[in-house]
């Protein structure tokens, strides 16, 4: 059996070691939604100008709106990748950061370690970093839950920071309407996953002002393109899109669930755009549905998981179901 080494380019590297194939692949690996907002190719950008400063401020009373929080407490930066990263910088340590979960968030502050949820007795002054929804298992902790780690960390010089990526399509799980100055919460939010358009670069750093102000002296005057602004402002803004696609997303996830059980899976996570699985030989499944041309998502540190984003349409879900029987 091959090993298949996943790193960026990934829907390319699966390319060149199974092949073309008959059918176009499918991309199931990263859990951004496979239906993105369509307006991006309508919206004019001037690109001879700088971006204008007002056009920040719109974005970013946007996506406050959208949030549930004040626009001062929110400041955009190009990708949630970079706020994270920037974060060692402002915040110092000991940290600590739940696991399973991103890479990013192990390397974020020095020295941070990585803890179980069910094991924080004893860890109050240290910040803690985690997902909610949590990738890859798509568990949700409950919001009383955090504002109970948050009010632990109340007299101390530690932090709660929570990424958000995936909140837009479970916002019931999200801690934005709780930030304030007297609070020492952080919240990060990526635009990408739910609306679908990783490629424009944009995410949020949510903190009291003092923090906020922190960010913003570090990004300088131009930290996004004309067209993160356009997009980013334009698409917040379209709430009967993203009300319409919250409901799409959650019945798209019961299908895959029904193919996932039908197949003998029992699908994993309470995120819409993406499910868990656990299987003996999560790499030989991962390599016949490569052989199928669908690319999923595998753990080099469980073997048994295996991740599926959500199939774009029917026709894809079919392939899928056909690929997951043909044993």
């Amino acid at each position: 059996m091959n090993s298949f080494s996943f790193h960026g380019g990934r829907l390319a590297d699966a390319m060149a070691q199974f092949g073309m194939g008959k059918a176009p692949w499918v991309d199931l690996s990263t859990g951004i939604n496979p239906l993105g907002w369509p307006g991006a190719g309508d919206l004019a950008m001037n690109w001879q100008a700088l971006p204008d400063a007002g056009a920040l401020d719109d974005l970013e009373a946007a996506a406050a709106a959208h949030f549930g929080t004040d626009p001062a407490h929110v400041c955009a930066v190009p990708g949630t990748e970079i706020g994270l990263r920037m974060l060692g910088d402002i915040v110092p340590g000991p940290a600590i950061h739940a696991q399973p979960s991103y890479r990013t968030h192990g390397e974020m502050i020095p020295r941070s370690r990585p803890v179980a949820l069910t094991e924080l007795a004893g860890t109050e002054e240290a910040t803690l970093i985690l997902a909610n929804p949590n990738n890859p298992d798509g568990q949700i902790t409950p919001p009383a839950t955090l504002l109970g780690w948050l009010e632990a960390r109340r007299d101390s010089a530690a932090w709660l920071v929570v990424d958000e990526a995936f909140a837009d399509a479970a916002p019931h799980s999200s801690l934005a309407a709780h930030v304030q100055d007297e609070q020492r919460l952080i919240i990060f939010r990526s635009f990408g996953k739910f609306f679908g358009l990783a490629g424009v670069r944009l995410g949020f750093v949510l903190g009291p002002r003092a923090l906020i102000a922190q960010y913003r002296q570090r990004l300088g005057s131009w930290p996004l393109s004309a067209a993160a602004l356009a997009i980013g402002t334009a698409a917040y803004q379209d709430v009967d899109w993203t009300a319409a696609m919250r409901m799409a997303l959650r019945e798209q996830a019961t299908a895959l669930d029904t193919v996932l059980a039908r197949r003998g899976f029992s699908a994993i996570g309470a995120c819409p755009l993406f499910r868990l699985i656990e299987t003996d030989d999560a790499a030989a499944l991962f390599e016949r549905l490569a052989r199928h041309a669908i690319l999923t998502r595998p753990f080099d540190y469980d073997p048994r998981w295996l991740r599926l984003g959500l199939p774009a349409d029917r026709e894809a879900l079919d392939r899928l179901d056909a690929a997951l029987a043909d044993d």
